[in-house]
């Protein structure tokens, strides 16, 4: 009890340590101040009994706002929110109230307070609801206001924690504010308010760039911000006036915001108002015009920038507002002289940013293209004329006015890539002025000086020259895709004239000379290639004549291509694209002409094509086999099918039908382990066929089974066969006969697939034919179905011959392993007898004795052996001796002589053999 009371009075003793005069003072302030709520104030603010007491109200706002010198205290914002609001209404009346609101403002800039950790989470929604209100009070028509509201604002992405805080207090998270505030209506309210300002120039621009922190910032205030319309009010908003100039430039930036982080399609939809469009139009002009700064010429481009990507929107109103007619005008210059007087006073520099417009502005024609009515007023500008002026190779380039000689070589590189890629969108839907401005020649030009061997070093610095570094190989690029473009629409007269003048043959040489070449292939290579394969494809395809002109020298490039083979086929470098437009140029350029057709198959043509069909991917078999079809039609080609083999010894009918298994089982059609048919009344249907649970179908479209002869490999592989034909095929098995038993009578199948089609139909539909139709399409379906039974019957039947040829086979197998070991068994026992004889002396005489017993009962009889007389077999000669006597008497000769005994006396042992061996002649006279 005493330590508490002298506890006590240590307490009280503190304040006996004297502070200074003012510290005394402010902690007296600090103690009074706590001691005042937000709740009395609020009250003594509502009270309608002292609501007119305004200097009451002033004194105690101000003695709050003292307490507050350091933050708000999260859980006093609904109060603080509430004060302002009150302050914000009645300073309409009262303007002594809005100096207490700048200055609440003011604090509302600085990081908010907590007493404890989870006070963040707790106060989370009074706090978006806090910043929501503050962009409520830009509705407070005092300059001030509106500046403070602004100005912290700003301050969230700004602030610092303060230094000195009182015990218990902390600053919240930096990002704390940020993350809430992207979750309130701050920034969608802030733009609203963009149209209250109108005569407050300097808080508009304020506000834009506190916008273009928030766009700049978070998605989800560039979410806010279009909800509200944003894109729009910027837009229209962009054009009022302004001494510096920032606020066009703020304006663009937070379009930029907006497109880079919000919704693309939403604000494109915005900015395609007429109103927008309009609005953009005259900031545009306006810096054409009067901009001459490096970023004025920058604000220029960029708003060219988002003009090109409202005119993707194809409900863009760039045409109505007659902005694109300048656009359009603005494209030709100054290759063209033109009578508009938007172009009379413009001048260019010729630098990079005038570039950069003239390239937004080819860019901008494709894009308008989509719209047909903008086709007019290319025509009207001689939008045609400008880019085939563009694309002249510089070697022929003299004739260009002055103007467009101050490009310099690198900008006249991108701007004739840029040119040509524009044509490879616009040529192909002003065909006739292509052909009025000679656009054949030009391109055939650019083509021939692409393959020229001279001086000329491509930079490849722009996005179109990628892959051109050194060479020329980007425009001949590009030059090819215009090319293709305008051949692939098969208009007779542009076809004509290329062929005319000479085309198919100058691409057959490009092709040779880029095989030729030692460069290593890229994809910008492969991508040319294919590209000339395809226009060879479609300038031949239709036409005799052109078939001819393709020659040897088209076929030989064709069989080049075609021994490369599938093994690049995933190399990621396009050789995939080569392999199918080779295939489509031996489908286009050769079948069909019988001189290039038997040229083809003399160089082996044929046999590449089957090479190729069985080592590539499934997904090129299809173009193959077609191909293969139509060259069937020739009668010499069936001989080199037949002739051909493949790996292992494989034929190509064996190849077929092995593609006919595969196809079947990606079809999931049912069969047996032995490939056979194992539903008759489903010979061929596949399982997505039973799927498709559509029955009806209109008039103009085909049924799944109709379908199924276009998309699947089966019915290309059956009419192949037609013309082999069924018998004596090379090469064949037994489970190769019995898939060809399904393929035989695929058509037969397919007929009565059809037809169960058209019956299930009707049944569906409710539709009852007559007897005679009812009767007629059961006979149909039930032949089917005996077709199929009769074919598992074959193919039964093949099984167990088959079966039966193996069993013989086995036994077969088994019988000369019998009598193999039969052979070992005697050598080893004839072994162990030598064995025996050699290494025991009682045995080798007991052998010895039985022969000589059995001899003696072999021998002839006294009374025999006059009568016949043993006959000797001269054998080989074992030596030869020569004598002093003259003659045959002087050479003594050695023989291996046998005799030549009786049936019976052929039966003699191995001891009898063994005795007298060799024995000697002498050949005398």
């Amino acid at each position: 009890m005493d330590s508490g009371k002298v506890l006590h009075r240590k307490k009280q003793d503190i304040p006996v340590i004297r502070p200074r005069a003012s510290d005394e003072n402010q902690l007296l302030q600090e103690v009074s101040a706590k001691s005042l709520e937000l709740s009395k104030v609020i009250r003594l603010l509502e009270d309608p009994l002292t609501a007119n007491l305004k200097e009451r109200h002033l004194f105690v706002l101000k003695k709050l706002l003292k307490r507050s010198q350091i933050g708000f205290l999260l859980k006093d914002l609904t109060g603080i929110a509430k004060i302002l609001n009150i302050c914000a209404e009645k300073g309409k009346d009262h303007p002594e109230y809005l100096p207490i609101l700048c200055e609440a403002l003011k604090i509302c800039g600085l990081p908010f307070l907590k007493e404890k950790s989870s006070d963040e989470l707790t106060y989370a929604k009074d706090v978006i609801e806090f910043l929501a209100h503050m962009g409520c009070l830009m509705r407070v028509s005092d300059v001030e206001v509106r500046q403070q509201i602004v100005e912290s604002v700003k301050s969230f992405y700004s602030c610092v924690a303060p230094k000195h805080l009182l015990d218990g207090l902390q600053p919240t998270s930096p990002g704390y504010r940020l993350q809430l505030l992207e979750r309130s209506d701050l920034a969608q309210t802030l733009l609203l308010s963009m149209a209250a300002l109108k005569n407050q120039t300097a808080i508009k621009l304020q506000l834009l760039q506190t916008l273009l922190i928030l766009s700049g910032s978070s998605d989800l205030n560039c979410a806010s911000m279009l909800r509200a319309g944003g894109a729009g009010t910027i837009c229209l908003h962009m054009n009022e006036p302004d001494a510096s100039g920032q606020v066009l430039f703020c304006s663009s930036e937070i379009l930029w915001n907006l497109l880079e982080r919000g919704n693309k399609s939403e604000v494109t939809a915005q900015l395609s108002s007429m109103e927008s469009v309009i609005s953009l139009k005259e900031a545009f002009l306006y810096k054409l015009m009067n901009g001459f700064h490096h970023s004025d010429l920058q604000l220029r481009n960029d708003l060219l920038v988002i003009t090109t990507l409202i005119a993707d929107n194809l409900n863009s109103l760039l045409i109505e507002s007659l902005f694109a007619k300048q656009l359009v005008v603005l494209a030709t210059f100054p290759e063209l002289k033109s009578q508009n007087s938007l172009v009379h006073n413009l001048k260019l520099n010729f630098n990079n940013d005038d570039l950069k417009m003239k390239k937004l502005l080819l860019n901008l024609l494709v894009l308008l293209s989509k719209d047909l009515t903008a086709l007019q007023l290319y025509k009207d500008e001689m939008v045609m004329l400008s880019l085939l002026m563009l694309v002249k190779p510089p070697a022929t380039s003299s004739g260009r006015r002055s103007g467009s000689r101050c490009w310099s070589s690198v900008q006249q590189e991108e701007l004739m890539l840029q040119a040509l890629a524009t044509l490879a969108t616009i040529a192909p839907l002003m065909l006739d002025d292509f052909m009025t401005c000679q656009g054949n020649a030009s391109l055939l030009l650019v083509l021939d000086w692409c393959v020229t061997q001279d001086s000329y070093f491509g930079q490849g610095h722009s996005f179109h020259g990628t892959g051109g570094r050194g060479s020329k190989k980007a425009q001949m690029r590009h030059c090819i895709r215009v090319l293709r473009s305008v051949t692939s629409l098969g208009e007779e007269s542009v076809n004509q004239d290329l062929c005319d003048q000479g085309l198919i043959h100058q691409l057959v040489g490009v092709l040779m000379q880029m095989e030729a070449s030692p460069d290593e292939e890229d994809i910008v290579t492969v991508e040319i290639k294919s590209d000339i394969q395809l226009i060879l494809s479609a300038l031949c395809e239709s036409d005799m004549h052109r078939k001819e002109l393709f020659g040897s020298e088209g076929v030989e490039m064709t069989v080049h291509f075609l021994k490369k083979g599938s093994d690049k086929f995933y190399s990621g470098l396009g050789h995939n694209k080569l392999i199918l437009s080779t295939v489509d140029c031996v489908w286009s350029c050769i079948v069909g002409c019988y001189t290039t057709e038997d040229y083809f198959l003399a160089k082996e043509g044929g046999f590449l094509l089957l090479e190729l069909l069985s080592s590539s991917p499934r997904c090129v078999h299809c173009n193959i086999l077609a191909t293969l079809l139509e060259l069937c039609d020739n009668p010499n080609t069936l001989s080199h099918i037949l002739s051909w083999r493949g790996e292992g010894g494989q034929t190509a009918p064996g190849l077929l039908l092995q593609l006919w298994r595969e196809e079947e089982k990606e079809l999931k059609v049912s069969r047996n382990k032995h490939g056979g048919i194992a539903d008759p009344k489903r010979p061929i249907l596949s399982v997505y066929q039973e799927e498709d649970t559509q029955l009806s179908f209109s008039s103009n479209e085909a049924s799944p089974a109709v379908l199924e002869l276009a998309e699947s490999l089966r019915s290309k592989i059956y009419s192949i066969f037609c013309k082999l034909g069924f018998q004596d095929l090379p090469g064949l098995s037994t489970k190769h006969f019995v898939t060809l038993s399904v393929v035989r009578r695929y058509l037969d199948f397919k007929v009565g697939e059809v037809w169960d089609e058209i019956s299930r139909e009707l049944s569906s539909e409710g539709v009852r034919p007559t007897s005679p139709d009812v009767e007629a399409l059961s006979t149909v379906c039930k032949i089917a179905e005996d077709t199929a039974r009769r074919v598992v019957a074959e193919q039964n039947s093949m099984l167990e011959q088959r079966r039966k040829e193996e069993i013989s086979e086995e036994e077969l197998v088994y019988s000369e392993i019998k009598s193999h070991w039969k052979q070992r068994e005697l050598m080893a026992k004839s072994w162990d007898s030598y064995v025996s004889k050699t290494s025991n002396f009682d045995t080798l005489k007991a052998v010895k004795a039985q022969g000589e017993k059995q001899s003696e009962s072999r021998r002839p009889k006294p009374e025999d052996a006059a009568g016949r007389l043993t006959q000797h077999f001269i054998g080989r000669v074992m030596a030869v001796e020569t004598t002093d006597a003259p003659g045959p008497a002087g050479v003594k000769v050695t023989l291996a002589r046998a005799s030549i005994n009786s049936a019976g006396q052929d039966r003699v042992g191995a001891a009898r053999q063994d005795q007298e061996y060799f024995s000697t002649v002498s050949v005398k006279d």
